[in-house]
């Protein structure tokens, strides 16, 4: 796991301007610090040469050596890579390169194999990886360089291309670091405001973009001009069949997933939440190795939020090595703005807020963590899902009526307009927050149904789609991913395992519409656990937003009202959203107060 800055250009490139920029990466792979310069001359066709600058961070996890270390140059193949991410498969596809004569130097180092897999097999490679990545390969042979991205989007990878140059990079704030007269785009702002976070391939800023889940961009630097091509390696929309559901597949897949992600140079710790997802994942590993299992949590004198109750069953039923920290999620100021400060990109889920305290914790004893999130998006867990999933009878035309007729300042509307028999309509309710762009003046150009909503496969796997798009793809894989890195911890989640989301998309809807979608994962524990586990009310991992936001109103306001955008669209805004003091307009608050606090850091 680590952190990556580049940059290819048809004219000199100011390493100092680059080397500044990749501050904001240190904190992905903080253990050793490599960075390669080069210059290729063209053939006398073109006018001019192309020069490159690779700054590599690294979080030493698998292979040690100084061997491993990147950016990672094949003498074999001339090709030269930089990649962040874990692939837990390597040992398995280094034995096939070798059967096909592929020579390696580093003793077991994920990196070479993707570098002499790519390089042997082509692109193609990338469909028998299972890991979690994002890729910069570099052929000089053709001149031509790709930037690859992990099928759910679990590591970031972001670009400025120009006609001659490319900026690349794992962290956004580094690639507009790189760069001049960065502006900031209306519509992405607008599409923040509305759903929280700007969907890829688009970011805040002109020009700049990521690289989409399971996509790779190809770069060619053999004319006058550079080119772009994009290519989409993996799309879930093409998996989806109904092929009889067997437990026995299921949990093939299931222990493969967890069993890969346990190797390491370094110890691994299970976060243990006391939830039916991360005691799954800890079950499997019981069942399935001898080694005694890590495990490590945080628990919370507020009995609101505390599951130290449920933790102590789980650690003591597999007699786990169990490290508990107590964190009161009553936090200072100091620790809400540090929060913020470590995303480069926005982002409004307050979730995040103790999912940096957790992985700030697990910090001080280990550098891997296995993970149980993406259950629910799996298996849609959640409670909107299975609310989506009973009929509804109240008559479209009163609903709409009413949405239209509600006050933006009491809250989304969504209580009204999830009861809509518009399947797309009452869904996106969950998601974008239209009244709030009303309240702002402002207009999100970017409709949710019409991105990430899907007709056809039935009701089940429409909204299963509409999670794993959206919600999984652009949200949940952002926080884990920026909350765990920005405490140099390298965060593994087997329920994101590509297998497993193929294996559930291809497979009948019967059997997961009439029961609870967690069902399979309760059975699985059932031998282990009585009904009051297995059954309670699900309690998610936050903090008590709305209390902060209003008990720290002053500050908040002045924080806004000191900054460079929310005062400019409406100065009342504040005080409409101050009157109903619930969690809707707590989360608007938020999202205004981060907008403003990540702004600052640009």
């Amino acid at each position: 796991m680590c952190g990556f800055l580049g940059k290819i250009s048809n004219s000199p490139i100011s390493l100092e301007r680059l080397n500044k920029a990749n501050i904001h990466n240190v904190c992905r792979g903080p253990d050793a610090l490599k960075c390669e310069t080069g210059r290729y001359l063209k053939d006398s066709d073109f006018n001019k040469d192309v020069y490159f600058n690779f700054i590599f961070n690294r979080l030493s996890i698998i292979d040690l050596s100084d061997d491993a270390m990147q950016p990672m140059y094949s003498k074999n193949f001339s090709t030269w890579i930089m990649f962040n991410g874990e692939i837990y498969n390597h040992r398995k596809l280094k034995k096939i390169l070798i059967e096909n004569g592929v020579e390696f130097f580093t003793d077991h180092s994920d990196t070479e194999v993707l570098l002499n897999g790519i390089s042997y097999f082509g692109l193609d490679f990338i469909n028998s990886v299972i890991g979690q990545f994002s890729i910069m390969f570099y052929d000089e042979k053709i001149n031509k360089m790709y930037l690859i991205r992990d099928r759910v989007g679990q590591k970031p990878l972001f670009y400025k291309f120009g006609s001659e140059e490319v900026v690349f990079g794992s962290n956004l704030k580094s690639v507009v670091s790189g760069l001049e007269n960065v502006q900031i785009l209306d519509r992405s702002l607008n599409d923040y405001i509305n759903f929280g976070v700007i969907p890829s391939p688009n970011t805040l800023f002109k020009n700049i973009y990521k690289v989409e889940p399971g996509s790779y961009l190809e770069f060619d630097f053999n004319g006058t001009k550079y080119t772009k091509k994009e290519f989409k390696y993996w799309n879930i929309d093409n998996f989806i069949d109904n092929k009889t559901f067997k437990k026995e597949e299921f949990f093939e897949i299931y222990y493969s997933a967890v069993n890969l992600r346990l190797e390491s140079d370094v110890p691994v710790a299970n976060f243990l939440s006391g939830g039916i997802d991360s005691t799954s994942i800890i079950k499997a590993q019981n069942d399935n190795q001898s080694k005694k299992i890590n495990t490590f949590s945080i628990t919370n004198k507020n009995s609101k939020y505390d599951e130290s109750f449920w933790i102590d069953q789980v650690h003591k039923k597999y007699n786990t090595n169990h490290i508990s920290s107590d964190v009161s999620l009553n936090l200072t100021n100091e620790d809400i703005l540090n929060s913020i400060n470590i995303f480069d990109e926005l982002y409004c889920d307050p979730s995040s807020v103790p999912s940096y305290i957790l992985n700030r914790e697990i910090s001080r004893e280990y550098k891997v963590a296995i993970s149980g999130d993406g259950g629910d998006e799996l298996l849609g867990g959640y409670k909107r899902f299975n609310f989506m999933l009973k009929t509804n009878t109240f008559n479209q035309k009163l609903i709409k009526n009413a949405f239209n007729l509600y006050p933006g300042f009491l809250g989304t509307g969504n209580k009204i307009l999830k009861y809509s028999n518009n399947r797309k309509e009452a869904y996106s309710s969950y998601f974008s927050d239209s009244k709030l762009l009303k309240l702002l003046d402002l207009h999100s150009a970017t409709k949710f149904a019409d991105k990430f909503m899907s007709d056809g496969s039935g009701l089940y796997k429409d909204l299963l789609r509409t999670e794993y798009k959206f919600y999984l793809f652009e949200m949940m894989t952002t926080k884990v991913d920026r909350t765990s890195m920005a405490n140099s911890v390298e965060v593994r989640s087997p329920f994101l395992d590509h297998r497993l989301i193929e294996y559930i998309l291809k497979s009948q809807n019967s059997y997961f519409v009439n029961k609870d979608p967690k069902k399979i994962l309760k059975d699985y524990l059932k031998s282990d656990f009585d009904e009051s586990f297995l059954n309670r009310e699900k309690q998610g991992f936050v903090f008590d937003l709305e209390n902060w936001i209003f008990q720290n109103i002053s500050f908040v306001k002045d924080e806004i009202k000191n900054g460079k955008i929310v005062n400019n669209l409406n100065p009342n805004i504040l005080s409409k959203l101050s009157v109903n003091k619930s969690r809707i307009n707590g989360l608007r608050i938020w999202k205004l107060f981060f907008l403003e606090k990540y702004l600052e850091q640009i």
